[in-house]
């Protein structure tokens, strides 16, 4: 089963969307599933300091 999605909104500065969408583009990502890339790529860092 896929994990459950939450649609949420945030206002980011347009430099970071270009820059973000670029990124996407060229890992062959969504927008979305980049950004929650980048996120779960921190989490997973920030943890390992912690730990």
């Amino acid at each position: 089963m896929k994990p459950l999605k939450e649609r949420v909104s945030v206002t980011l500065d347009s430099d970071i969307v270009a820059q973000i969408k670029g990124l996407a583009e060229e890992d062959d990502r969504s927008f979305s599933q980049f950004i929650n890339k980048i996120l779960r790529d921190y989490l997973r860092h920030t943890q390992k300091e912690t730990d």
